[in-house]
């Protein structure tokens, strides 16, 4: 009875925490996709910010390298101009594919931006050109005109305003990430206090079943030993003073009929052969208890 109760709170506490299990298994998958896809939109946003620095950056080269080639007419001083004027190209490609996957709000100011690094690039190239045909004061009323200059302040400006919108979505998706974070863990915590809750809880019922069994089985040991001596009592007895009260009878009813068959009515000598052959069924049936053979018993 007691196995049979332990076994229904086992099959219980199965059935509950089994299913909790799985319930906290899927929902910390859940949270770690969410992370997972935060931390994606972080680390791009990251790059957004890295790729507007680096349009930034090569603009300021290649303004760098044209006034150091228009005051000095050394061509050395076009380097920075060539090299950044190979990497723009590719920034800006990186910059539009990452505000096209996330930022489409976005998209107007980046081509604006776009625009303007193109204008800026021919404004130099102009004076670049200007310059190295020998029309070195033409190269600088070009650049007098603050044309560049205007592209450049309405070019910082954007950058500007895409840096901030980046630096708030980098804020936001940070403090998301930390809080996703947080419940992650708290989730973690809960669903491993679960399970070790729900491995002690089986562990502790196996442990009394166990005893619970060995408690039965020692009571049936018991229950057999008194059986056995029990068993055995009766058959010393059956082996014994039962064999000798039986024999005596036989004996009794044989030489009764042997010695005074013929003195006995026909009722008396049906009661001998009625004894004697009660006699032989006990016999048999006493051997057949003890499990002696019938040629040992005669």
């Amino acid at each position: 009875m007691k196995g049979g109760k332990i076994k229904m709170i086992r099959k219980a506490a199965l059935q509950i925490g089994v299913p909790a299990l799985l319930a906290f298994i899927a929902w910390n998958a859940y949270l770690l996709e969410g992370m997972q896809k935060i931390t994606a939109l972080t680390m791009e946003s990251s790059t957004i910010q890295a790729e507007l620095s680096g349009v930034l950056r090569d603009l300021t080269d290649m303004e760098t390298g044209q006034r150091g080639f228009l005051l000095t007419g050394d061509a050395t001083y076009l380097q920075p101009y060539f090299d950044s004027k190979g990497r723009i190209a590719t920034d800006f490609v990186a910059l539009r594919a990452g505000l096209a996957r996330w930022r489409e709000h976005e998209q107007p100011l980046e081509s604006q931006l776009e625009s303007l690094a193109s204008s800026k690039q021919a404004e130099i190239e102009r004076t670049i050109n200007l310059r190295q045909q020998g029309y070195r004061l033409r190269s600088f009323r070009v650049v007098d005109t603050n044309e560049g200059k205007e592209y450049m302040d309405k070019i910082r400006r954007i950058v500007s305003s895409l840096t901030s919108s980046e630096s708030g979505n980098f804020a936001k998706l940070d403090g998301e990430k930390s809080a996703k974070l947080k419940k992650f863990l708290w989730i973690s915590i809960a669903s491993n206090s679960a399970m070790l809750l729900i491995a002690v809880c089986l562990f502790g019922l196996m442990r009394r079943h166990g005893r619970v069994l060995e408690e039965e089985a020692a009571k049936s040991r018991e229950q057999l030993a008194v059986r056995d001596l029990q068993l055995q009592k009766l058959t010393s007895a059956l082996s014994g003073q039962a064999r000798s009260e039986i024999t005596a009878i036989n004996t009794i009813s044989g030489l009764l009929l042997e010695n005074y068959g013929s003195f006995l009515p026909r009722q008396g000598h049906e009661y001998a052969e009625q004894m004697k052959e009660a006699a032989a069924q006990i016999e048999r049936l006493r051997q057949d208890l003890i499990g002696t053979p019938c040629s040992e018993a005669a």
